[in-house]
C-alpha cells in the first residue's frame, strides 16, 4: 500500500509549473532583447559556445529535484507492519480538600492555589496512568473520572473551588469512600489514591473508609498542606478578595491548623506515604516522582499497522540530480571561437 502522510505539502508541486514557467520566460526575454541588441550573425558568433541542450537539460534537472523534494516533503509511505500497541499505568484519583480552611494564606498564594499546582504538575508528569478527580469538604462527588485525557482533567482541576460544595466542613472518610468507588476493576497494586488536605477532620468515618482501602488493596498517599501552628482563615467577599477573617458566634476568629497525626495514620495503615507540603514545594515534586515511577498494568492493547517512511528515497534522488546539475555544463567547445568575431 502507497500513501503520503502529509499530503498537504503536495501542493508544493505547485512550484513545478510556476519554475517551467519561468525558465520559458526568462529564455524567451533573453532571446527577444539579444536580437534588439544587434546583428543576428554577430551575435551568433559571440554566443557560439552557448550549448543550447546543456541549458535544457540543467532546467530539467532543477525542474525534476524540486519535484523529487516536494514528493519528500508530503512524507511518501509504502511497505508495511503490523504491531501491537499496549497502554500501562496505574489508576490515581486525587481528593482535594475545598473546605473553606484551605484558602488560608500560610501558603502561597493560598493552600489550595498550592495544591492545584501541585496536582497540574503531577498531571503533566503521567503517562499511560489514568488519573480522576475527587472534590470535599462536609461531602465528597467525583470532579473527573478516571480518564486518560490529560487536558480534560485539567480543566476539571482549574475549575474546583470552595463555592462548588454547598456543605462545609472536612469530612476525609467520604472523600476515600468515593473514591474508592471511582476506582476500576484493576489489579490491587495498580491503584493509588491521593488525599490533599489541611486534615482537619471533622466527622469522624476515616477509620472505617481506612478499613474499605484495606481490602480493596487501595495505597493512600496523604499530603499535608498547611500550618501546624494554626492561621486564621480569610473571609472571601463577593469580589474574590479577603474581606477580614471568618469569626465564630463569640466573635472569635477562627483558626485552622494543620493536623499531621491523621494524615500520617491514614498513610501508613495502607503503604502509603505521607507528605507534608512546604513553600518550596519539594515534597510535592518527590510525590510526583514516587507516583509516577511506580508499575503499572496493561490496560489497552490494540494490533496497528504502521507504514514505512520512504522520503530518504526522494531526498537522495533529488540530491543527486542537484549534483548533476552543477556537473552539466551550459557551455560547449568551439575549435575557432574568436576567428572573425571582431572583423
Amino acid at each position: 500500500m502507497f500513501r503520503f502522510a502529509a499530503s498537504d505539502m503536495l501542493f508544493a508541486y505547485l512550484l513545478v509549473p510556476a519554475l517551467v514557467a519561468l525558465s520559458w520566460w526568462a529564455q524567451t526575454r533573453m532571446r527577444r532583447d539579444l536580437a534588439r541588441f544587434g546583428d543576428r550573425g554577430l551575435l551568433d558568433r559571440l554566443t557560439a559556445t552557448v550549448s543550447r541542450p546543456g541549458q535544457r537539460a540543467k532546467t530539467v534537472l532543477l525542474v525534476s529535484a524540486v519535484a523529487l523534494v516536494a514528493t519528500a516533503l508530503a512524507r511518501p509511505q509504502f511497505g508495511t507492519r503490523v504491531e501491537t500497541i499496549r497502554r500501562e499505568g496505574q489508576d490515581i484519583v486525587i481528593a482535594l480538600d475545598l473546605s473553606a480552611s484551605m484558602v488560608a494564606e500560610d501558603m502561597t498564594p493560598n493552600r489550595l492555589e498550592k495544591a492545584k499546582f501541585a496536582i497540574a504538575d503531577l498531571i503533566d508528569r503521567l503517562q499511560g496512568d489514568r488519573v480522576g478527580l475527587v472534590a470535599f469538604a462536609g461531602e465528597a462527588f467525583v470532579q473527573s473520572p478516571l480518564t486518560l485525557d490529560y487536558g480534560a482533567a485539567t480543566l476539571f482541576l482549574n475549575a474546583m473551588d470552595p463555592d462548588m460544595l454547598s456543605v462545609q466542613g472536612t469530612n476525609i472518610g467520604q472523600a476515600i469512600e468515593v473514591a474508592l468507588d471511582t476506582f476500576a476493576e484493576t489489579e490491587r497494586r495498580h491503584r493509588v489514591l491521593v488525599v490533599i488536605t489541611d486534615g482537619e477532620d471533622h466527622e469522624g468515618e476515616v477509620d472505617a473508609a481506612v478499613e474499605r482501602a484495606l481490602e480493596a488493596g487501595v495505597r493512600i498517599y496523604a499530603v499535608g498542606i498547611g500550618s501546624a501552628a494554626g492561621v486564621p482563615i480569610p473571609e472571601i467577599g463577593g469580589a474574590g478578595r479577603a474581606q477580614g477573617f471568618k469569626r465564630d458566634t463569640d466573635g472569635t476568629v477562627v483558626t485552622t491548623r494543620l493536623d499531621e497525626a491523621t494524615l500520617q495514620s491514614i498513610a501508613t495503615r495502607t503503604g502509603g506515604t505521607y507528605y507534608r507540603a512546604s513553600p518550596a514545594g519539594t515534597e510535592l515534586a518527590l510525590l510526583s516522582e514516587e507516583l509516577t515511577a511506580g508499575e503499572g498494568q496493561e490496560f489497552e492493547a490494540e494490533q496497528v499497522t504502521l507504514f514505512d517512511e520512504q522520503y530518504q528515497l526522494f531526498l537522495g534522488l533529488a540530491l543527486a540530480l542537484l549534483v548533476a546539475e552543477v556537473l552539466v555544463s551550459d557551455r560547449r567547445r568551439v575549435r575557432i571561437a574568436w576567428t572573425g568575431r571582431f572583423k
